[in-house]
């Protein structure tokens, strides 16, 4: 794993970027909020924008080489009464890298930013059908605090999603 390099993303990755979150998409369609079209329909603008590191948003990658084949978002509010919180998004591995703790990896530069710049608390919403996710979570101190009914709709089958925070205060 040391020839995995994680990293934040650069407006130079964003091509990499959406076609990783197309291939995420395919891979688990009722993990990521987008249809494939409506990621595909995204400007390379659009992308950039989504990926460029601000004081209130980062986006790391994991890449063996020159590949991009893991990516995590983590994403904060501007607004004073709410700037303590941060949003864990878009987390994926590459299916041909998985099994080899990218995730946490990913999991672990996400939280490292957040608290060097003070955040409190982690939030994320994942697809209470996917344990594998869960458990990343679980393992990563992250604690369900509640689950959303009907949360996602993915042709005509709905889908829950359990609601977990991490706090870094304690």
């Amino acid at each position: 794993m040391s020839d995995i390099a994680i990293r934040p993303l650069t407006d130079d990755d964003a091509e990499a970027f959406k076609a990783l979150r197309l291939k995420a998409i395919q891979d688990a369609p009722t993990a990521i909020w987008p249809t494939h079209d409506e990621e595909l329909g995204r400007t390379l603008e659009e992308t950039c924008n989504r990926i460029r590191a601000t004081a209130h948003q980062i986006v790391f990658g994991a890449f063996a080489g020159h590949e991009l084949i893991g990516i995590a978002g983590l994403r904060r509010e501007a607004l004073a009464q709410v700037a303590h919180k941060a949003v864990l998004w878009g987390v994926f591995v590459d299916p041909a890298h998985r099994r080899g703790g990218i995730a946490s990896r990913l999991l672990n530069a996400a939280i490292a930013h957040a608290r060097a710049a003070q955040v409190l608390q982690i939030h994320l919403c994942v697809n209470a059908e996917n344990p594998r996710a869960q458990a990343l979570y679980r393992n990563a101190g992250f604690e369900t605090f509640g689950i959303e009914r009907r949360a996602m709709r993915v042709g005509n089958r709905f889908y829950d999603e359990e609601h977990m925070a991490l706090r870094l205060d304690v």
